[in-house]
């Protein structure tokens, strides 16, 4: 098998729900993705994602995704899609760096790869552990009352896992979350992430603050030295997000003991190859893990269905449904959410039926 095409299409996908606000007032109205194709001589077509949250959350940015890609595709023409260790060594060859271009390209092999064996991706990831992932649902930043009514409603909704956004102003954090806290019943699982927003000197203040409230704190600073002089004085859970960026540095993370968790960005990490590897070590390490990305619609979150959903179930901290987040469609289907579960669409590879006419025409297209 042989791949005989690549198109890449730009699709701009509004937010449902208006401003995605985070710390040092970061806010974005859409996810900006692109979506690749990759069609084999045998016709068989797998899809990828990719989509940057702005051009201030991570070190990848839309315009930059939308120059790499038709500098990397040609030489994936002609390549087997399902030597995926060796398009991955490709890619790093022939385009240095800069991985979150690679990840739509790498999850379209992946996809591709499991529909022309007739399986679904979860099963090449080392099959399903479950079927259904619990989700959480973001309490973006705003106005105390804001905050405390949209976290009522995700309640009333059904989901019992909260991610509340702090990082900005320390003492206005401290009442955000503590009006947060107090505005859901008790035992409802609450993430305060920092999106790495404060010094060590704002965390330590924070964790102070608010030790009464039962939280995990997700990095809460932006080194992992920051990190883990914080978490030397924490009495809490500790996970590490923008700080994995590569097999190296998880690795140093567990030599440093700084984290008891891990959220793992596909896009961020190059793409599902070095996720999974990335994902396979951590469990053997003892890491709870969260695998998710920058953005996307129903490709992307497919994927992260079935990287979540072959992750072990008791190394697995919970799931997101960022199809849900986003007000255009890209696919006749999705994952499945049923309440605040997420599980993977039957059928072979990611399982998802996408349309193109829903695309519009591709930036790029080479055979």
């Amino acid at each position: 098998m042989k791949i005989k095409s690549i198109k890449a299409y730009h699709v701009v996908q509004p937010f449902v729900d208006g401003p995605y606000r985070m710390s040092k007032g970061r806010v974005a109205d859409c996810f900006d993705a692109v979506i690749v194709a990759i069609t084999s001589d045998s016709g068989v077509t797998g899809w990828g994602e990719m989509a940057p949250l702005g051009n201030f959350y991570s070190a990848a940015f839309p315009a930059g995704t939308r120059a790499g890609v038709p500098e990397i595709a040609p030489h994936l023409i002609g390549q087997d899609p399902r030597g995926l260790a060796g398009i991955g060594r490709l890619m790093d060859t022939v385009f240095k760096g800069h991985p979150y271009i690679k990840s739509a390209l790498d999850m379209a092999c992946w996809d591709l790869a499991a529909r022309a064996a007739d399986v679904p991706l979860v099963t090449m990831l080392g099959g399903r552990e479950s079927d259904m992932a619990e989700t959480y649902r973001v309490v973006t930043h705003g106005t105390l009352d804001q905050m405390a009514a949209l976290a009522k409603r995700i309640i009333a909704e059904g989901c019992r896992r909260l991610q509340v956004k702090v990082g900005g102003n320390v003492r206005d954090d401290i009442e955000r979350v503590t009006t947060v806290a107090s505005a859901v019943p008790k035992g409802t699982v609450i993430f305060c992430d920092a999106n790495a927003g404060w010094t060590p000197y704002q965390a330590r203040q924070f964790a102070d603050a608010t030790r009464g409230i039962d939280y995990t704190f997700e990095q809460p600073c932006t080194t992992i030295d920051e990190n883990m002089s914080v978490r030397r004085m924490l009495d809490k859970p500790m996970v590490l997000d923008e700080s994995v960026t590569s097999l190296g540095e998880m690795l140093e993370i567990h030599r440093r003991g700084a984290a008891d968790g891990l959220t793992l960005k596909i896009s961020r990490l190059g793409g599902v190859t070095q996720t999974r590897l990335i994902r396979d070590v951590a469990v053997d390490l003892g890491f709870m893990i969260t695998v998710e990305d920058t953005g996307g619609a129903e490709i992307d979150t497919a994927a992260m269905a079935h990287l979540s959903l072959s992750t072990p179930a008791e190394r697995r901290l919970h799931a997101i449904a960022f199809h849900e987040w986003v007000t255009v469609r890209t696919a006749r289907n999705a994952p499945p959410v049923t309440g605040s579960h997420m599980g993977v669409p039957d059928g072979p590879g990611l399982g998802i039926d996408v349309d193109s006419s829903l695309l519009g025409e591709p930036f790029f297209e080479i055979d």
